[in-house]
């Protein structure tokens, strides 16, 4: 008898956790979450030089990760060394010349004031003095222009990223700010996609996103995510691009939006498409 009531006991417990499991499971609130679908989007830069000239050397790759100050290519500096060597030089020339014409006037100030010599004279001491010491100050920013055209026939990475593109090569001629290069930066990195007007007063600057990807991390087999936030609403309403997958919104009037990535890696590309997930609930 008493084993009776212990397995009457214990199938009634089992019925009722059951049933409050059921109960959970069907009356629970599911998260209100926006679900968008888009496209990595990296800035890349075009680097080139500022001056023009004969390419004498390649540094870097396509491929090859570059930090800022690294250097990335060099044009033939001979004619330029030659223009600065001559600015520096006469720099000096002038100087002394203006020296010279201080000198002079200073001496013969005294003339002047005593009248011992003609006004015109000292006109001419005053004038050759102010255009000796004009002349000088010309030749300290030629000679400061000459040395910056020196310094442009180096290229240097402005900002970490990797050579996307290697345009030009050893020994070709280039123009002043022809691309040799092109840069695509780690940082920022963003989801450009696209909500409708009805989710507009749902989301906010700074809200949370979750971005997947297509590709399934190995060890966990689930695909992999990436935390982010909106950082840009666009304050004007397109058509929907044929790119858009969700069905609901192809024909729709949509918002364009920014989802910037927090913690990013090297498996991101320009132009990979990701889901979107915005938590309404979410509070962050």
């Amino acid at each position: 008898m008493i084993k009776k009531i212990i397995v009457v006991s214990l199938i009634f417990i089992i019925a009722l956790s059951v049933a409050d499991f059921l109960y959970n499971f069907f009356t629970r609130k599911k998260p209100n979450i926006i679900k968008t679908y888009g496209n990595i989007e990296i800035r890349q830069v075009d680097l080139s030089f500022q001056v023009s000239g004969i390419i004498k050397d390649v540094f870097v790759e396509e491929g090859d990760r570059v930090k800022p100050g690294d250097l990335l290519a060099v044009l033939d500096d001979r004619d330029y060394k030659i223009n600065y060597k001559k600015a520096y030089f006469q720099k000096f020339e002038s100087k002394a010349q203006a020296k010279e014409d201080e000198q002079k006037y200073k001496k013969n100030r005294p003339l002047c004031k005593g009248e011992i010599i003609s006004k015109q004279e000292c006109e001419t001491y005053l004038n050759t003095k102010d255009l000796s010491y004009a002349k000088y100050k010309q030749d300290i920013e030629n000679e400061q222009y000459h040395l910056l055209q020196l310094n442009y026939t180096k290229m240097y990475a402005p900002q970490e990223g990797i050579i996307t593109a290697r345009v030009q090569e050893k020994g070709a001629r280039v123009e002043k700010n022809q691309i040799v290069y092109v840069l695509s930066l780690n940082k920022p990195i963003w989801v450009r996609t696209y909500i409708k007007e009805s989710d507009l007063g749902n989301i906010k600057y700074g809200k949370t996103a979750w971005i997947y990807t297509d590709t399934e991390d190995i060890k966990s087999k689930k695909k992999k995510k990436y935390k982010g936030y909106i950082g840009y609403i666009s304050p004007v309403a397109e058509f929907t691009p044929k790119t858009v997958q969700s069905e609901d919104l192809r024909a729709d009037l949509v918002y364009r939006i920014r989802v910037y990535i927090d913690e990013v890696d090297e498996y991101l590309r320009q132009g990979m498409p990701v889901s979107v997930e915005i938590n309404l609930d979410s509070e962050e």
